[in-house]
């Protein structure tokens, strides 16, 4: 079927939905997700959103939090947008009667995190603040936005100029083409690469490898945060136990209780996700239990009720005072190439929230950046294109002449453990080339026809992309920073700072800085 419309916003999260609850009075709006509309990691967001709200911070202040956990490789100017614009946009959305938690004075309720030095993590629903937000934003979408629930976007369309001009997408019966003068890809992460995370099950990069094949840039696919408190039992990840915990006076022990953050960092168990999460790694790698000692909360039950239910799901006992977890898998800091107002180097193609890389979150993500981002990008994203915004004069599709073969594919369940064992939390030479040597071709994985594809093989195909643009990418950064930890670099490196590996039009190339001179000016004359 053919659809014609303004905007097409492919995913169903916080950017998403902010985006189109803005655009929505003035475009005609379609959003199309893969699975229903609150099935995302936005959804499942435990932990809150960082805002400066209190008179004892400031935005100078948060703006360095960042920095500092990022390793200070960012796009400093888009990191001041996220900081200022974002405490802007929280304060707008707290007047539109988004319901925060508040202490019994009636003041915001703020709590601390870790990297943060001052409380300023705003929730609502104490650790449901994604449920609360996402469910916020679909009461506020005009009821002329369309959504379309369980279809699978696979191709992006370009004109003969360059421009993006639609999408195809796949449903369990019908192919359908949607033309659109904007796509929005705000598709999330791809945490589900790992077989440890904190994502949900589906979330394997399809932005990122939609974007990859119309090639698009993309960068920092080197940068995957792993979470270092994901429930773990009986082997598996059974989900987030927030940051939050540990803010409200939860610590890391091993089984004989002793505080495995002792002397390690300043910040103890509220140290950067990177610090915490490589120091749980390498005691479980010794082969000792760990776990999150909470005995010091009082009313966990009350301050976490999405952790405890879930706790109580797997049969935790919550009176002994600890829950056993491990680290896994949990936030992409790379992705599609973009800028504050999510514009890409494919013109009319847009990309915000996770499967954007506008450098605002360096090597390392702070905690709750996340959600500020997408409220935020999205909100930028959407009132520039109100101002800005043209109707598409050009559909005439350009067809890349793609043959039909079939390459040798791991199995989901075993791409998810050789990148858990080759590009985790520790990576070397010998491991990512082992990776490499076990996947297609960037030239084989661009060759394919996906049009004669059932969805679960072009899921795994998108797969396959998404964790080859990460194992190259690790491979090429010879040293540690941030959440890259290469074993054979164990130190940072004053020759890779500001060096950023980017793909375009699959090829792969180091760059000094994000964004090439002049890109963005470029970009407005000839799309705007």
């Amino acid at each position: 079927m053919k659809i014609e419309t303004d905007v097409v916003i492919i995913g169903s999260g916080v950017a998403a939905l902010q985006a189109a609850r803005i655009l929505a009075p003035s475009f005609t709006v379609h959003i199309v997700t893969k699975a229903d509309i609150t099935h995302g990691s936005s959804y499942k967001a435990q932990g809150g959103i960082a805002a400066v709200t209190s008179e004892h911070d400031n935005t100078s202040l948060h703006i360095q939090d960042t920095l500092d956990a990022g390793e200070h490789h960012h796009a400093v100017d888009n990191v001041n947008s996220l900081v200022e614009q974002g405490k802007e946009a929280i304060a707008h959305l707290i007047q539109d009667h988004f319901q925060v938690d508040r202490n019994e004075n009636g003041e915001i309720s703020l709590g601390l995190e870790g990297a943060h030095r001052y409380p300023r993590i705003i929730h609502s629903g104490g650790d449901a603040t994604g449920k609360a937000l996402i469910d916020y934003l679909i009461e506020q979408l005009p009821k002329k936005v369309v959504i379309h629930q369980h279809e699978l976007a696979y191709e992006l369309l370009l004109n003969s100029l360059g421009e993006c001009i639609g999408v195809k997408t796949m449903t369990d019966t019908d192919i359908n083409t949607y033309f659109a003068s904007y796509v929005i890809l705000a598709t999330g992460g791809a945490g589900a690469l790992y077989a440890s995370t904190s994502n949900c099950p589906d979330s394997y990069g399809d932005g990122i490898a939609l974007a990859f094949l119309a090639g698009a840039k993309l960068a920092d696919m080197e940068f995957v945060q792993f979470h270092p408190s994901l429930l773990y039992i009986n082997g598996k990840a059974r989900g987030l136990v927030s940051e939050a915990v540990r803010g409200a006076g939860g610590y890391f022990t091993d089984a004989n209780g002793r505080k495995l953050m002792e002397g390690i960092h300043p910040l103890g168990d509220l140290a950067p996700r990177h610090i915490t999460a490589y120091e749980m790694y390498k005691e479980r790698a010794k082969g000792n239990e760990v776990y999150l000692d909470i005995s010091n909360i009082s009313e966990f039950n009350k301050k976490f009720p999405t952790i405890t239910t879930l706790c109580e799901k797997h049969g935790i006992n919550l009176s002994e005072g600890r829950i056993p977890i491990a680290p896994g898998s949990h936030f992409l800091m790379g992705g599609i190439v973009a800028d504050a107002y999510g514009r890409t180097s494919i013109p009319r193609l847009l990309a915000v929230g996770e499967v954007a890389c506008t450098g605002v979150h360096g090597a390392n993500r702070l905690a709750s950046n996340s959600l500020l981002e997408g409220i935020t990008f999205g909100k930028l994203m959407a009132e520039n294109l109100l101002k800005n915004g043209t109707k598409q004069k050009n559909d005439q599709i350009v067809y890349n002449h793609k043959k039909q073969k079939n390459y040798g594919l791991l199995s989901p369940s075993t791409l998810q453990k050789e990148m858990l064992a080759h590009a985790g939390i520790l990576r070397d030479d010998e491991g990512l080339n082992t990776l490499i040597k076990a996947l297609p071709t960037f030239e084989q994985l661009q060759s394919i026809n996906f049009s004669q594809l059932t969805r679960a093989e072009i899921e795994l195909y998108f797969m396959h992309i998404t964790a080859l643009l990460i194992a190259n990418a690790a491979l090429t950064r010879q040293e540690s920073r941030g959440a890259h930890i290469r074993k054979d670099y164990p130190e940072k490196s004053n020759e890779w700072q500001n060096k950023w590996v980017v793909f375009e039009n699959g090829k792969m190339n180091v760059r000094e800085g994000l964004y090439e001179q002049n890109q963005i000016t470029n970009y407005v004359t000839a799309v705007f």
